[in-house]
């Protein structure tokens, strides 16, 4: 413990030093950096000693979540000044040794001093995330986008030909701190006028009693003619805290499970239903959370144990790994999966088009959008809500449109 203490005080050091450097560099007047000094060292013993107050008992807050916020404003920028003068040291000490056996120039320093222009490139460079993650945490958060996407499947019922779909994941409650914007996101929700909506987990970010302000704002979401009905995430188990018993984690289980009711959403644990239109129907499947690194509780088999290869499926997962690791290639062909769970890590770059990018795509391969395997999709929402880092960049909240459309098979 206190190797890894002393190791993360030494990287620490190093980032300071060489972000102090870089600023020395192109600013010359010593009150500005004495300041710079006194505010670095008063935001980091803010940070330590608000991550010392951290208790796992409770989990996340909103303290927690702005102090996150705060070490990627400060440190991520730091941390591209240090990378960037890093290697211009290593480029002034491979010349300067280079120099001094080949005795080059004998007037020159064996290590040339550092130039101004390279500290600017990395300050502009450094510029860049630290002004989209303020951005992330004022604006980006709550930036609600609506994205539609139509999917053509050659045997759909002809009766749901144009059948819209709503789909939301990752709410996590218990991070709001905005009623107008929520209240702003259900209005968009409302507008779509969809036939149904889905919602697909994380309703909480660990405890139930984080939803309780926002129940009567999530009743707002207008009745859709086929139904409201969602699924379990990883969130909704509480498993990230240790609780005092077993009993108290599994009363605030069912009091999660309760909020589905509260908010009108039917709840489906493992379990089908068929919503029908006319004199065709498709089926609607639930299942519990499942996913590659988390729990595995989600059970298709059982869900889908009344249903045959033909029969036309909608299935709510929560991760999509689940699809990924046994949905695709199921041999009751799931023609349509619903999931979320990534955020997309709140953090990319997305141009239509033209870029779609984010660390996640390094962890889930289905990690924000349409993916496709032999006419079986996967869609999966880029979240509703946000978690951690209190904010989103490049990668904004999403409320998504689905229409299945009859046709042949177009990706």
């Amino acid at each position: 413990m206190v190797l890894r203490l002393l190791i993360l005080l030494l990287i620490l050091f190093i980032i300071e030093l060489y972000a102090y450097q870089a600023f020395r560099t192109v600013v010359k007047a010593k009150p500005i950096l004495i300041s710079y000094q006194i505010i670095s060292a008063l935001v980091l013993v803010y940070i330590i000693y608000s991550f010392m107050q951290f208790d796992r008992k409770i989990g996340q807050t909103s303290h927690s979540m702005q102090t996150t916020g705060l070490l990627l404003m400060v440190y991520l920028p730091k941390i591209i000044l240090t990378l960037v003068l890093l290697g211009e040291d290593i480029y002034r000490i491979g010349f300067g040794s280079i120099n001094h056996f080949a005795k080059f120039n004998d007037n020159t320093d064996f290590l040339a001093s550092r130039r101004k222009f390279i500290s600017q490139i990395g300050l502009g460079i450094a510029a860049v995330p630290f002004l989209s993650l303020i951005y992330g945490v004022t604006k980006g958060k709550y930036n609600y986008k609506v994205i539609k996407q139509a999917i053509f499947f050659p045997d759909l019922p002809e009766a749901f030909d144009g059948f819209t779909i709503t789909h939301i994941s990752d709410v996590h409650s218990g991070s709001f701190d905005n009623p107008d914007k929520i209240n702003y996101a259900i209005d968009l929700i409302n507008e779509q006028n969809s036939d149904m909506i889905l919602f697909t987990g994380d309703i909480v970010n660990t405890h139930a009693k984080e939803m309780h302000p926002w129940i009567e704002t999530f009743k707002r979401i207008k009745e859709h003619k086929y139904g409201k009905f969602s699924v379990l995430g990883n969130h909704d188990y509480g498993e990230y805290i240790p609780w005092p018993t077993v009993a108290a984690k599994e009363e605030n289980f069912q009091n999660i499970k309760n909020l589905h009711g509260q908010i009108d959403f039917k709840l489906m644990l493992n379990e089908n239903t068929f919503i029908e239109k006319g004199d065709e129907k498709i089926a609607l499947i639930g299942v519990e959370n499942w996913g590659t690194n988390f729990k595995k509780l989600g059970d298709i088999d059982l869900a889908s144990a009344n249903l045959s290869k033909e029969d036309f499926k909608i299935l709510m997962s929560h991760d999509p790994s689940h699809w990924d690791s046994e949905i695709k290639n199921h041999d009751k062909h799931f023609h349509l999966t619903l999931s979320g769970h990534t955020h997309g890590f709140q953090f990319g770059i997305e141009i239509p088009g033209i870029i779609k990018w984010s660390p996640i795509q390094y962890i889930y391969k289905q990690w924000a959008g349409l993916y496709e395997n032999l006419g079986r999709y996967v869609y999966v929402n880029r979240g509703f809500g946000f978690h951690a880092y209190p904010g989103r960049v490049g990668i904004m909240p999403e409320i998504t449109v689905i229409q299945l459309k009859k046709a042949k098979n177009v990706a």
